[in-house]
């Protein structure tokens, strides 16, 4: 063999470099076949119950405690585990909210047991109203007047966090590799509506609720909502490991007779396991905040079963439109800003003390100016919230805090229009309602009495989505 360039050189010289090639390559055989083997995602999923024992506060002590169980309450939850990084958890429960340290305290523990930074977990609620909510915070003030056990079951909670996160250590160390990712979305027909109904003066004339008994109101138009739910999916192969589904709206069907229920979102979810079993079904609402079931439910118990098979339908649909992608085609990012959210103006330490003070006041001013204060001083102390972005391929998902007004989700799908992207909202939910800043000059409920946030909020998350979404 003549090498060009070279003298010729005996076979023996030609044969020693392949040899010292053959054993490289065989030496490096392992860390190939490792590396190789290690899938680019793996999931893991948790689900325990979170129902709180009879007599227990409801609805932060707003509603009548816990006489009945209806359908129990779940704390469930997904976590990504992308090759060279991170976990990444997040997690739906079946309460009204989960608010200020309380919100800490879960997402502390969470990140603990599995093993990552608290800036990777997300914890958000499915507001039902015939659930418990969670506030440490307001926990603390309530206590100084005596209130305490008023607002919620402080040792079953904190005995649901610590079960939560043993959950979390067991999954971790089971997890399923991904090979694919689904990506559907359907309309869901007569389930939302708005609940702000303007008069011709641009002002809130009547506010519709989640349910509403009155023919003329009801008889308003939908108004703005986002009719889609959307379905994000993990597969081994053909085999779907975690359903994600997202829809935006209030939940309530009726409510505030102490029955604890999941409601029709609940049992929506419950629908969907039943006709697509072995798969984990986890469900987020999206941005409901200005959002009800008012225009389609009077209230009776009828349509709690009626919405749900709805919402149930719209999933299916969702599902049976899902394209799958190969997970080796899909860069997976998670991004997170910190966002200082403006108190409302007109929250008063001075003023929500003497509430509290005053012996004359009702239990529920009590117990709600307990809740403010708790806000107001977090807010004070320089406290940011922790808004989230996880892309996966042409999957974007935002999780963002509060009651929010549906503009912002629907401000985000406008951002990425080539893009399935889903909300989850109701994460901390120490401030209640997130308007827009034209929503504080039209008077209702949400922003008139309820909002503790300042009408600049807009400026502040809609900046934050912005950056998230580029």
């Amino acid at each position: 063999m003549v090498v060009k360039g070279r003298r010729n050189m005996p076979a023996s010289n030609l044969r020693f470099p392949r040899f010292i090639f053959i054993l490289l390559c065989l030496f490096s055989w392992p860390v190939q076949s490792a590396l190789s083997e290690t899938p680019a995602l793996s999931v893991a999923t948790f689900q325990i119950d979170a129902t709180p024992p009879l007599g227990s506060p409801l609805c932060i002590g707003m509603r009548p405690p816990a006489v009945a169980i209806d359908d129990p309450l779940s704390a469930r939850g997904i976590i990504l585990l992308p090759a060279r990084q991170k976990p990444i958890v997040l997690v739906a429960v079946d309460w009204l909210g989960i608010s200020n340290a309380g919100h800490d305290a879960w997402r502390e523990a969470v990140a603990a047991a599995a093993a990552t930074t608290i800036d990777r977990v997300s914890v958000h609620v499915l507001h039902q109203h015939d659930a418990p909510g969670c506030d440490f915070s307001a926990y603390q003030i309530a206590a100084e007047y005596g209130l305490a056990d008023k607002l919620f079951d402080l040792e079953f909670e904190k005995q649901t966090i610590a079960r939560a996160a043993a959950a979390v250590k067991q999954a971790i160390a089971r997890p399923q590799t991904v090979t694919h990712i689904g990506a559907g979305k359907a309309k869901v027909e007569k389930v939302a509506s708005t609940r702000r109904c303007l008069g011709p003066d641009g002002k809130v004339k009547y506010v519709r609720y989640t349910s509403c008994k009155d023919p003329k109101i009801r008889a308003y138009p939908e108004g703005t909502i986002d009719p889609y739910t959307k379905v994000v999916s993990f597969f081994n192969g053909d085999k779907p490991i975690v359903l994600l589904t997202y829809y935006a709206t209030h939940p309530q069907s009726h409510y505030g007779k102490g029955h604890i229920s999941a409601d029709f979102v609940g049992l929506a979810r419950s629908l969907r396991e039943e006709a697509l079993p072995g798969a984990a079904h986890i469900h987020f609402n999206g941005a409901g905040g200005n959002i009800g079931a008012g225009k389609y439910n009077d209230g009776s118990p009828k349509y709690r079963a009626i919405l749900a098979g709805r919402l149930a339908q719209g999933m299916t649909a969702a599902w049976e439109k899902t394209e799958r992608f190969p997970i080796e085609d899909a860069a997976i990012q998670w991004d997170t800003r910190e966002v200082a959210l403006p108190p409302s103006s007109r929250l008063n330490e001075e003023s929500l003390l003497a509430t509290l003070a005053d012996e004359k006041e009702s239990l529920q001013e009590h117990l709600r100016s307990a809740r403010e204060l708790a806000w107001l001083r977090r807010c004070e102390s320089g406290h940011t919230i922790s808004i989230g972005r996880l892309r996966i391929g042409r999957v974007d998902i935002l999780h963002l805090p509060g009651e929010l007004f549906v503009e912002y989700q629907l401000a985000a799908q406008k951002m990425r229009p080539n893009s399935l992207v889903c909300t989850a909202a109701y994460g901390d939910r120490g401030m209640a309602y997130i308007g827009l800043a034209s929503s504080y000059t039209q008077g209702g409920y949400e922003t008139g009495r309820a909002s503790r946030v300042a009408p600049a909020v807009e400026t502040v998350l809609m900046k934050a989505i912005s950056e998230l979404m580029q």
